[in-house]
């Protein structure tokens, strides 16, 4: 068998990583942007106790998706090694395994989450006059976390193997569909019901089902090394050895997503006792930073990924000039947006929501925080290429540490002196912490440390 391409040329790796991350950043903006529609619909269409009730459920969507995203996590790496080592057989064992154990961590999710999801609303401190439409939104995505957790995992593995050109295209189909399919379900418009806050829900639920089999028919034309044919469809059992691998690199990252989930879910509790507007306002800071804060970590996946690739073509070394070269790209990229995002704040916030009172809050708020995302990125970076080589006890402990740590205390330490500032005061705290210890830890201990081969 021929040998496949990688990402790793010798040349200058700024193209590599171009190449990797441009569609890799379209990506993650249009997912952001379908989650960014909803909101500027129901927003707008229906009022700002829509865009809360929907930003109340966020962070508990967040943490039941973690472990996926964790999970995700582990096998692109492992995928990324195999892969560069050009063992393809070993790719789709890891991709069989992968899928088996979120499937049935999403019919988990499905069966008890849609069961207590009022109680969990409760817990977390939701507004009163939102719970209800809060409730039934969140209910309907719980019940399609399976296939939600296959599409993003699917999307990560593709990336392991250095394709983030088909994740573009499955992701445009799914912003496609909701841009059309959100307004008519608020509207019942040609014979729909009408549905209100839960037609976010619905949308997007058809959204990425329809993408989803749009990608399975395009793996298998295109003759992908990760297309659903046979031989994957027999792998969808779960190897012992290759999952105590992905978990090993995968389990402390979901951890760490989960421990940040729960975080935000405390910090969510904080801003809901300011009322209905702090928690719009919560939402809406949360969609505007997500464009900065997507590309930072997009540029961070691409490091993982070709560290990984490094790692596996026997090539490790070359780690350190693909962490100068994610530095620098963080800086450009997410300064930049930054910079823009700065600009043109007020009119940005304007897309979200009409409340002239809760715009100011908003903005101001977007302000304290935003440029501290770019520290945020540089610790992400670092972090990356250290996952790539199976580091990731140390890496996870300290993002923990800032989140859980730092973040958490100081917001409910700032809040009854500061107000509502306080609460985002404490992300540029956590996220300079972050950026010192992780850079501390490669600097003196993980370089000096052997590079092997994991798969």
């Amino acid at each position: 068998m021929a040998r496949a391409p990688t990402l790793l040329p010798e040349g200058p790796l700024w193209r590599a990583f171009l190449l990797f991350l441009i569609p890799m950043i379209a990506s993650n903006v249009l997912q952001a942007l379908s989650g960014t529609i909803n909101n500027v619909y129901l927003g707008q269409m229906i009022g700002v106790e829509a865009l809360a009730a929907v930003s109340a459920f966020f962070p508990i969507l967040f943490l039941f998706i973690s472990f996926i995203i964790g999970l995700g996590s582990g096998a692109s790496v492992l995928i990324g090694q195999a892969f560069g080592a050009q063992k393809f057989d070993e790719v789709k064992r890891v991709a069989g395994t992968t899928l088996a154990v979120a499937i049935l961590f999403g019919l988990l999710v499905a069966a008890f989450g849609g069961l207590f999801t009022g109680r969990l609303l409760a817990v977390v401190g939701t507004p009163a006059d939102i719970l209800p439409s809060a409730t039934g939104y969140a209910r309907i995505m719980l019940v399609a976390m399976p296939g939600l957790f296959v599409f993003l995992l699917f999307t990560a593995m593709l990336r392991g193997v250095g394709d983030t050109v088909t994740p573009l295209y499955a992701l445009a189909l799914s912003t496609a569909i909701g841009l059309v399919v959100t307004p008519m379900l608020i509207r019942g418009s040609f014979g729909l019901p009408k549905l209100g806050v839960e037609s976010g829900a619905v949308a997007s639920i058809l959204s990425f089902l329809l993408a989803l089999v749009w990608l399975a028919w395009f793996l298998r034309r295109r003759r992908h090394p990760l297309a659903p044919d046979a031989t994957l469809l027999r792998g969808l059992v779960i190897d012992r050895a290759i999952l105590v691998a992905v978990l090993k690199i995968g389990l402390p990252s979901g951890v760490q997503l989960i421990l940040v989930s729960l975080s935000e879910v405390a910090v969510l509790a904080l801003v809901n006792s300011f009322g209905s507007q702090a928690t719009a306002a919560y939402g809406t800071v949360n969609q505007v930073v997500s464009y900065v804060q997507f590309p930072a970590i997009s540029i961070a996946i691409t490091a993982s990924i070709l560290g990984a690739q490094a790692i596996g073509a026997g090539r490790a070394d070359r780690l350190g000039q693909i962490t100068r070269t994610g530095l620098v790209m963080t800086l450009v990229v997410s300064g930049s947006l930054v910079l823009l995002a700065y600009l043109f704040s007020r009119r940005i916030i304007g897309f979200f929501i009409t409340d002239p009172a809760v715009i100011e809050l908003a903005q101001r708020l977007l302000h304290i925080t935003l440029w501290s995302y770019v520290l945020f990125g540089l610790a992400a970076v670092v972090a990356g290429v250290m996952r790539a080589s199976g580091t990731v006890l140390v890496p996870t402990a300290i993002a923990i540490v800032a989140i859980v740590g730092i973040e958490v205390p100081v917001a409910y330490a700032l809040a009854p002196r500061l107000g509502i500032d306080g609460v985002w005061i404490a992300y540029p705290v956590a996220f300079a912490a972050m950026l010192a210890m992780q850079s501390a830890y490669y600097w003196f201990v993980w370089r000096k440390k052997p590079i092997k081969r994991l798969i």
